[in-house]
């Protein structure tokens, strides 16, 4: 006998609970979202979940809790376009609901290893980090194009991807042309299942650099084109990105409003559509704020959506434009203290405000990285990437004091 825990529309829930029960099976949980399936899995004492292809059903947390929790999830899809969603979040689980019963029951006579791939595997699929911050312009290109260098400079093959819908900039910003955006190119492969590595070489643009050269996919010049980059063609993007290169840098808008969609027509165009998959898509969320006191009110208003929308527990805080100015005296402890107190956000990230380093990248087509590799805004970034963006072998050694260099000697 098999324990079962269900999270599926009621006419699929009921179909597949009768079929268990005559199989000689049990229901041990029925939920209605996966957010509630994730929260109750690991007290269930389930052996499979059961649960629809659709966002509402399933998500990467669900995922992630069942895997602690050792129990097997199985997506049921009623269409190809759920097939599709999940296997982008990684599900090799998957049965057609047309089949019913028949096509489960082959499932699970399998081992739950027998449709994966190994672990190390699974590992050796790329990362991805979304870099999204509120509106006003608080750095996130800036910061996005600065975490692709960093990352190449280490000798990683990296893809820095412009995903904002509303004023893409990564192009201009690193001298580059942009009548044929290369992420809208590879939304439209997508869109017809005909993406692979060797289109994303062809539409990628190439940023050379001697310390370290990465893949740009530049963003739509003109914001009317947004229909374009659909919320299940960016997600099949993002996958293939996986198996492109080892990390994808996404430079996402600050909206995270799902205002748009309506009820009378689920899949309508969402012009959101596009930031909301990345940052649910991602490893790593960079949340980027601006460094004065619009900037921190901004952010802390505009985080709380962002934690309601991201499906990692990996999102880390950059205040960027750290400057006496604009925060006062020690503006290193009134931003972390105000972050703190109204956010309980512990353990930023903070940037110093170095205007001449980045004007000097913007004006030559450089990243910080080649123009100004002194600046004191390089090095924090470089310290967020070494510190949480890469394994922890790539991490310098601890250099001894002085006082211990003498010490080891004598």
């Amino acid at each position: 006998m098999t324990a079962f825990a269900l999270a599926m529309p009621v006419t699929l829930e009921d179909q597949f609970a009768f079929d268990a029960a005559q199989h000689g099976h049990e229901i041990v949980l029925r939920t209605v979202s996966a957010p509630e399936l994730a929260s109750r899995i690991a007290g269930a004492h389930a052996d499979v979940a059961l649960v629809a292809a659709e966002a509402r059903y399933l998500t990467d947390r669900l995922i992630a809790s069942c895997d602690q929790a050792g129990v097997r999830l199985i997506a049921v899809a009623s269409s190809e376009r759920e097939q599709r969603y999940a296997s982008d979040l990684g599900l090799f689980d998957i049965v057609d609901a047309a089949a019913g019963w028949r096509a489960l029951d082959a499932l699970l006579v399998q081992s739950p290893w027998d449709a994966q791939p190994p672990a190390r595997e699974r590992a050796a699929l790329g990362q991805v980090i979304a870099v999204w911050g509120p509106g006003g312009a608080p750095g996130r290109t800036s910061i996005a194009i600065s975490i692709a260098a960093e990352l190449a400079a280490l000798g990683y093959r990296v893809a820095l991807a412009d995903v904002d819908t509303h004023g893409a900039s990564v192009a201009p910003a690193l001298g580059m042309l942009d009548e044929a955006p290369g992420f809208a190119a590879a939304c439209r492969l997508a869109g017809t299942e005909t993406l692979t590595t060797e289109e994303l070489d062809r539409i990628g643009q190439r940023y050379e650099s001697p310390v370290g050269s990465f893949w740009v996919l530049t963003g739509i010049g003109r914001p009317s084109r947004w229909p374009e980059l659909s919320s299940e063609r960016v997600g099949t993007t993002i996958a293939q990105c996986r198996q492109w290169v080892d990390y994808t840098v996404l430079d996402t808008s600050s909206s995270l409003e799902n205002d748009e969609e309506i009820t009378s027509d689920l899949f309508a165009p969402r012009r959101n559509a596009a930031a909301v998959t990345a940052v649910r898509a991602a490893d790593h969320v960079i949340a980027v704020g601006s460094a004065d006191p619009v900037g921190l009110s901004r952010f802390l208003r505009a985080h709380v959506d962002l934690l309601e929308t991201v499906t990692t527990r990996s999102v880390s805080v950059v205040m960027n434009k750290i400057r006496v100015s604009a925060s006062g005296m020690n503006p290193h402890g009134q931003v972390t203290q105000t972050l703190s107190r109204f956010g309980g956000i512990e353990h930023p990230i903070l940037v110093p405000h170095d205007l001449s380093g980045f004007d000097g990248a913007v004006l030559s087509g450089k990243t910080l990285v080649d123009a100004a590799p002194r600046s004191s805004a390089r090095a924090a970034i470089r310290d967020l990437v070494m510190s949480r963006l890469v394994p922890e072998e790539h991490e310098p050694a601890p250099q001894k004091s002085l006082f211990g260099r003498m010490l080891a000697r004598g």
